[in-house]
């Protein structure tokens, strides 16, 4: 499966910033879409970050999906893939 990779930064309320990746079938365009499983994402998260809009989440690149990642989209739609900064602990 070719994905697409949205690369995404976004602050924490603790002054750091947070790195991540949205990945999503290729075939995928509605950018509201994305941002909302984005958002679903920061919403997990144990602190509160900025929002997130399209200065925050950009497309990046086309690339071809690891099984994990093909799992993980088949389950909910979409996969991240945490960069930087997106523990509580860091």
């Amino acid at each position: 499966m070719k994905v697409a990779v949205w690369d995404t930064y976004v602050m924490r309320d603790d002054g750091q910033r947070m790195h991540f990746d949205i990945l999503v079938p290729d075939s995928m365009t509605d950018e509201d879409v994305i941002y909302n499983y984005g958002k679903a994402f920061l919403n997990d998260k144990p602190f509160k970050t900025g929002d997130l809009t399209s200065r925050e989440c950009q497309f990046c690149h086309i690339e071809q999906a690891t099984p994990d990642v093909v799992a993980q989209i088949e389950k909910q739609g979409y996969a991240i893939v945490e960069m930087e900064n997106c523990d509580s602990f860091n």
